[in-house]
């Protein structure tokens, strides 16, 4: 397949911001595909060369692609940094020199799906001694031969800043259309149940390219798709309730409480090497970071192959005081004095559910069962590794004692969890909840941001923040406060600004928009609609409480949470 007609996909794509008509096009760009030779070209749909799990990265700067710019087109790379700071769109300034590029080429090739794939996978691979000049090497050929609008999305590849506006949900729904005949998809709970399992399918695999190869072949060989330890896995989510009462309602009686933790979540595996990995709900692979997390499974957890849910919680080494997550979560990102960091800001890793043992799913499995391998093989070393804290019971009284026991010992509160249920990666299905104090709070996602003045100046100052409609990120407000002066009071504007200024996409003045990759938690006092933001509404007197490395744009509060609270607040 010609590149060209994979970058005509990207501009219809780009022009129709509608889901339904982008669903569309990617509906009948996949039927096209069911007849080529790449199905890895699935992966550029979403400006990726590798499926999901892959921990591979290209390993790109600004810099290093406007030396390649100027190299294939002739033009210094001085006037590619001006036009760059004009557009704001290192893709266009690539359209932009390529069409009007200086030299011609010798050696023209008509660009390939097949041959941007394979450049774009050697850059990883490209390490050490030499690997910049290798790596532009590599670069240069691909844009020496590209056409300008080529140029465009190679550039937007590279730098991971596609803008075509596929996301996941978008590439599901194209899959399934793509995939089964009309015919299959005219009853509704036919077409959900197929969605459904192209969903399942993703979830357990992580890896959209097996999805595709499997819908094509029918439904039954998506639900033959299998957990693989040593394979990150989406996590099962909870939606909240307000009151035990509601909890017991949706979750049935008995039901199993456990502490909810503030920490981050982990996905433990073993695979049949032996080999462990540890995983975060975002899919990132975080072993080196968590070398005692390694030692505790070594020592403690006598299973053959497995994949365990936990929470890992921060502690003080000196006074056994257990920590806020904030405390902990530079470790996450963290890649240096590792070894120091552990000493420093220890956890303790609490498991809470297991979704494979010993060469077994156990995703359809009961919690109640899965509850008991957990107990089998956890055993409990405070401060290293321990089954989670945990009750069964139907009494409201009970459940309240347990809840204010969590909230005595520094927990965000409670999950309540149906002890039938199954446990179903990447879903919000209500199998399980989350009660904790009365806060109104969100997860929101970071798309704008101004510098501030004065002493403020050089610091990034107010955030604008989005919550998620299907595919779409909305805007829901402003936020300035929360943030720290001085970096020892807490979380500071100096720490957030040097957080966020790698995914600055443009500048224009104060103002700067910023790729949607930093999730914040904000707390605020009630909603109210307004015509200012995108989403309708507005939090009043919002306030940044933390940052959440862990989490991604998956995990933000969707429109529908918010005109819930909205509605909630306003009785």
């Amino acid at each position: 397949m010609k590149y060209s007609e994979l970058c005509d996909v990207y501009e219809d794509l780009e022009k129709n911001p509608s889901r339904l008509k982008k669903t569309e096009i990617l509906a009948n760009f996949l039927k096209k595909l069911k007849t080529q030779t790449d199905p890895e070209t699935i992966y550029l749909l979403q400006g990726k060369v590798f499926p999901d799990f892959s921990e591979k990265e290209f390993g790109i700067s600004e810099k290093l692609v406007i030396k390649a710019l100027s190299k294939a087109s002739g033009i210094p790379d001085t006037e590619i940094i001006q036009k760059w700071k004009k557009l704001g769109d290192l893709g266009e300034v690539a359209e932009e020199v390529m069409t009007n590029k200086k030299q011609g080429t010798l050696f023209f090739q008509e660009l390939t799906v097949k041959k941007v794939l394979e450049n774009l996978q050697k850059l990883p691979e490209l390490e050490g001694k030499g690997a910049v000049d290798r790596k532009m090497a590599v670069i240069s050929e691909l844009l020496t031969s590209a056409q300008s609008k080529e140029a465009k999305y190679i550039t937007r590849t590279l730098l991971g800043d596609l803008r075509v506006g596929v996301a996941a949900g978008t590439l599901r729904d194209s899959i399934t259309q793509a995939c089964f005949k009309p015919e299959e998809l005219e009853d509704t709970e036919d077409k959900k149940q197929i969605t459904e399992a192209v969903q399942d399918a993703y979830d357990k695999a992580t890896d959209w390219k097996l999805v595709f190869e499997q819908a094509c072949k029918g439904i039954k060989e998506l639900e033959k798709t299998e957990l693989t330890p040593g394979k990150p896995v989406k996590v099962m989510l909870y939606p909240k309730e307000p009151t035990i009462e509601e909890g017991f309602k949706r979750v049935g009686k008995p039901a199993l409480l456990d502490f909810k933790y503030d920490g981050f979540r982990m996905m433990i595996n073993k695979d049949e090497t032996g080999e462990i990995k540890i995983f975060t709900r975002r899919l990132d692979n975080v072993t080196k970071q968590f070398p005692e997390v390694k030692k505790y499974i070594e020592e403690y957890v006598k299973a053959k192959t497995f994949i365990i849910d936990g929470e890992a919680v921060g502690f003080d080494p000196k006074t056994k005081v257990y920590q806020p997550f904030q405390n902990i979560s530079q470790r996450i990102r963290r890649k240096y004095d590792i070894e120091r960091l552990a000493k420093e800001l220890p956890i303790e890793l609490n498991i809470f559910d297991i979704i494979y043992y010993n060469g077994k799913s156990l995703l359809k499995e009961p919690l109640k069962k899965r509850i008991e391998i957990i107990n089998k093989i956890i055993p409990v070393h405070k401060f290293k590794i321990k089954p989670a804290e945990a009750i069964i019971t139907e009494s409201e009284i009970e459940a309240e004692e347990f809840y204010q026991k969590a909230l005595d010992a520094g927990e965000e509160g409670i999950m309540m969890k149906n002890l039938k249920s199954p446990y179903k990666p990447g879903a919000r299905v209500g199998h399980g909840i989350k009660i904790k104090p009365e806060e109104n709070d969100f997860d929101l996602i970071i798309v704008e941001a101004e510098y501030g003045t004065g002493k403020r100046a050089g610091w990034l100052t107010s955030f604008t923040v989005a919550c998620k409609n299907n595919d779409e990120l909305l805007e829901i407000g402003k936020v300035s406060t929360g943030l720290k002066e001085k970096e020892e009071e807490g979380l500071s504007f100096k720490e957030l600004t040097k957080i966020l200024k790698p995914f600055i996409i443009s500048e224009s003045g104060r103002s700067v928009k910023v790729k949607p990759k930093i999730v914040v938690a904000i707390t605020y006092q009630n909603i109210q609609k307004s015509p200012t933001y995108s989403s309708g509404f507005a939090m009043r007197f919002p306030r940044i409480t933390r940052i959440r490395p862990d989490k991604s744009t998956e995990d933000i509060a969707s429109l529908s949470e918010v005109k819930r609270d909205f509605e909630k607040l306003s009785r």
